[in-house]
């Protein structure tokens, strides 16, 4: 890259000059090539200590991934000014090869404060920042206020839940694969999700016959001391994870975690099998709080944020790779009439794999591994429904509101089969005709009257079922998700 940048520097091309630009002329390009160099210039040697500067900044800005009132961002842009006003105070005297240079240095210099711009104001910087801001008056106003405050404070499942949603909603965010984004929304999610997790333990834990008397032994007591400071140190954990403790720090909170574990070896338990439990109880819930004190520095890693590089998602792609060659291979064989490929044991086994996926909790991982086990059901209900289809035989007692229902299954058999090969948008002609025919079906299955026929009613709904389903099966292919 540096010997690249040092060429267009000096006005040569990257291949020593045998290459020979398009559409210039030829007099123009000799001109440019008897222009004189001035390598040894005090422009050009300015020019190239800005460079130098340039390049030092240029991954501190493709991955700062804050807002534009951040500290960090303040400092980018005011260091990214003062080289754009060296740029334009450099004096190339005249010389087109300096001024061509010049500006070529202004111009990614500009780049690059307009990528800071972009990303601190991206939609989806802002939208993942409001589900912060949300996330975070949540959990202050119900689980570090009252703590703060002397109380207790009550995890109820409301809170949970509404946790989760806007987890789920994190994950919908848009990121368009720049990395500023992608670190700024597991960032986020990140946290959110060991806050959930933090809770969620809580909300176990309070159903517990804890703490014991402590008339029951000398340790008890000690025992449930440490259990207060447990619960105000999950509370300091919680403010830590969602930016609410501006004093505290994980380093600080996992040494006061550390010696309450130290301070449990301490005692004297032997020969209680309930005091023993009880102290293995409180050790666990401990190392519950330890393990989510390395999200300091959560997101900087790129293989972390970058899921593309984690090995569960590596896994579900393999499968997926695997799936949609079984699919092309299902679709050939239908195509021609030949109902011998029945890859249904091959599928089973991908759905087995892909439930041993190891998802770590993380809800990118979480709906990555669902979508792929949504493409392998499809195509085993439609080998089924396929299969069902051959084996149909119409008599002349089949109740005509069944006969009926059977002849939409059909037409949606036909319909799912160009589902599967479907590989476009939503805005394509093909992805409107076929979300038109796979609703003009379900009314048709709405227009049947089974007339009391259980049989009728039955398969009706199995076949509104059998339709939404290829519907959603054909939002999900065109929704665009990211993990």
């Amino acid at each position: 890259m540096a010997v690249r940048w040092l060429c267009s520097l000096f006005g040569k091309p990257f291949d020593g000059g045998k290459r020979m630009d398009h559409g210039v002329p030829q007099e123009h390009q000799q001109q440019q090539q008897q222009q004189p160099y001035h390598p040894q210039h005090p422009a050009m040697m300015r020019l190239y200590e800005v460079q130098k500067e340039v390049s030092s900044l240029g991954p501190q800005v493709c991955t700062f991934s804050g807002l534009q009132n951040d500290r960090e961002y303040k400092r980018l842009e005011r260091e990214l000014t003062r080289l754009l006003l060296e740029v334009d105070q450099v004096d190339t005297e005249g010389k087109p090869d300096l001024q061509g240079t010049r500006k070529r240095a202004a111009q990614e210099v500009e780049g690059l404060l307009r990528y800071l711009e972009e990303n601190a104001t991206h939609p989806s910087r802002l939208a993942i920042e409001e589900l912060s801001c949300t996330a975070r008056r949540l959990v202050e106003e119900r689980v570090v206020a009252p703590q703060r405050a002397g109380g207790v404070s009550e995890i109820t499942d409301e809170l949970v839940d509404t946790l989760q949603e806007l987890v789920l909603r994190l994950t919908q965010v848009k990121t368009e694969g720049r990395v500023p984004l992608r670190k700024a929304r597991y960032r986020a999610l990140t946290r959110l999700c060991a806050v959930q997790d933090v809770l969620e333990g809580r909300t176990q834990h309070q159903t517990l016959p804890l703490p014991l008397s402590g008339e029951t032994h000398e340790a008890v007591h000690c025992i449930n001391q440490v259990m207060v400071k447990v619960s105000v140190a999950r509370s300091q954990l919680v403010a830590l994870l969602m930016g609410l403790s501006g004093r505290d720090s994980c380093a600080h909170l996992s040494r006061i975690l550390t010696e309450l574990q130290v301070e449990l070896d301490a005692l004297d338990v032997s020969g209680n099998a309930a005091i023993r439990n009880y102290r293995k109880q409180v050790v666990e819930e401990i190392n519950g709080l330890l393990k989510h004190l390395d999200l300091e520095g959560e997101g900087e890693d790129t293989r972390r944020y970058d899921l593309a590089q984690n090995n569960s998602i590596r896994e579900i792609e393999a499968v997926r790779a695997h799936v949609s060659h079984l699919r092309e291979g299902v679709l050939r064989h239908c195509a021609v009439g030949d109902l011998g490929f029945r890859p249904k044991a091959e599928l089973q086994s991908l759905l087995t794999h892909l439930d041993q996926v190891d998802t770590a909790k993380n809800p990118c991982i979480r709906e990555a591994r669902r979508r792929a086990v949504v493409e392998v059901q499809a195509i085993i209900t439609f080998l089924d429904l396929r299969e069902a289809l051959a084996r149909r035989h119409t008599g002349p007692d089949e109740h005509p509101s069944h006969r009926a229902v059977w002849l939409v299954l059909g037409s949606l058999s036909d319909l799912q089969a160009q589902v599967l090969g479907f590989d476009g948008k939503r805005a394509d002609k093909s992805y409107m005709m076929l979300e038109e025919l796979l609703t003009k079906q379900l009314l048709a299955l709405d227009a049947v009257d089974a007339q009391g026929d259980e049989m009728t009613k039955a398969a009706r709904k199995q076949a509104v079922k059998f339709a939404q389903n290829i519907l959603n099966y054909l939002d999900m292919k065109t929704d665009e998700w990211e993990y």
